[in-house]
């Protein structure tokens, strides 16, 4: 039940030296403050790496060919050898828990020379010739047209789907690009659709000025005969493309002629693997964070305590005349830990609370200055919030109990001799 008299004098000695409390109360506010500023700005990191992965299949890895360290069947060390498309049915024959094993190949470009070409216009892109499910694999979506289909591997036919970048580069603003043609190293290919990257930090538009060709009228085109420059291999849901990884490596070896003991021969990449480090590094980053802000906050914590045992001493007199009077010890008890829990909660929420206007200010300039590459929406959950006030309730019981329990010990002829 609420008790005017009680919280009357609950105000009065917190205020009688106001600038001992606000002292007291800045150590619990700074490091509320400290821990929702640290774990924001974490969030804010974690959201603007993982924005780089969004759409993009993690569970991937890629795969080429290197110059082998061993000789192998009276074949030599040295040896430069190429993937075969052979050696993509092969691959999902011998490992059934891959869901998508994409061939590619790509054009080299050259600093200054220009590959591409639609009329007066020209640039240098990057130029890929491959299957459909590729776009399954990347962070990317169709914005204007299609994106390749099994007709065009079948029929060989000469389209391409390019990067919202490349219209940008070398159309007009209001020109249709669907159904004109691009020359790519003196190869006519129709436009049939544009793309756009899913990202949307700022990094898609390097991205965005890439041209996707059919794998086989790449190699038509090209002269690249059934040959692959690398892949891109993703697992299926629930399955990890790190444990497969060394038989998709021991499936190519074996069809390439390359020693098993090989480890150079074939290179790749585990995505998976790469993502996973990341995911470690934010909870490590969390832990931290909530580490360094709560050790800041029981450092505010034993200020409180501090505080709350210097004024029980100067009440001693105070307190001895009540127990003399017969008040309850529990009474006198609850009195401190009352005080102790409200200037904890108090300056506690005033941290929470500049901890979110700071939050919001930093989201505000973020929007008016534009995306910022590997940091987005620096936020705190909910969750974070209860759990800071739980501390904060808890802080305060164990911030006031010591003083408490001094309170109660006071005996009343002790404390009336008291000056």
């Amino acid at each position: 039940m609420f008790n005017r008299d009680r919280w009357k004098e609950i105000l009065e000695v917190l205020t009688s030296n106001w600038f001992r409390t606000l002292l007291t109360a800045f150590g619990v506010f700074w490091g509320i403050l400290i821990l929702i500023i640290l774990l924001s700005a974490g969030k804010g990191l974690e959201n603007g790496i993982k924005q780089d992965f969004s759409g993009v299949a993690t569970n991937t890895m890629f795969m080429w060919t290197q110059s082998t360290t061993m000789p192998y069947e009276g074949l030599p060390e040295g040896r430069n050898f190429n993937f075969k498309l052979s050696d993509v049915q092969l691959i999902k024959d011998n490992v059934p828990d891959l869901r998508i094993v994409s061939p590619r190949n790509g054009l080299r470009t050259t600093t200054g020379v220009d590959n591409v070409f639609y009329g007066t216009e020209s640039g240098t892109y990057r130029v890929f010739g491959d299957y459909p499910e590729i776009i399954f694999q990347n962070s990317m979506y169709t914005a204007k047209g299609r994106f390749l289909n099994y007709n065009d591997i079948v029929q060989k036919r000469k389209v391409v789907v390019i990067g919202d970048g490349i219209r940008q580069d070398l159309y007009e603003e209001d020109e249709d690009v669907l159904g004109t043609y691009l020359k790519i190293q003196g190869v006519n290919f129709m436009v049939v659709g544009t793309y756009k990257e899913k990202s949307s930090n700022g990094g898609g538009q390097n991205s965005e000025r890439q041209i996707y060709v059919p794998f086989t009228a790449f190699s038509q085109a090209f002269n690249r005969a059934d040959n692959v420059g690398w892949m891109a291999i993703t697992a299926k849901d629930g399955k990890s493309i790190s444990d497969l990884l060394p038989d998709v490596v021991s499936t190519v070896k074996q069809s390439r002629k390359v020693h098993p003991d090989d480890e150079r021969a074939i290179g790749y990449f585990d995505l998976y693997r790469e993502f996973n480090r990341v995911e470690s590094l934010f909870a490590a980053m969390r832990w931290i964070a909530i580490i360094v802000g709560t050790l800041v906050l029981i450092s505010g914590v034993i200020g409180v305590s501090n505080i709350m045992l210097i004024v029980v001493k100067e009440r001693t007199k105070e307190i001895g005349i009540r127990r003399a009077l017969g008040e309850n010890p529990w009474s006198i008890k609850k009195q401190i830990l009352m005080e102790s829990i409200f200037l904890t909660i108090i300056s506690g929420m005033t941290g929470i609370i500049f901890g979110s206007l700071f939050i919001f200010g930093i989201n505000t300039l973020l929007d008016s200055v534009g995306p910022v590459d590997m940091f987005l929406n620096p936020s705190v959950g909910i969750g974070v919030v209860t759990a800071a006030l739980t501390i904060l309730i808890i802080s305060g019981l164990l911030a006031g109990f010591i003083p408490a329990q001094s309170a109660i010990k006071v005996k009343p002829i002790d404390a009336l001799r008291t000056e």
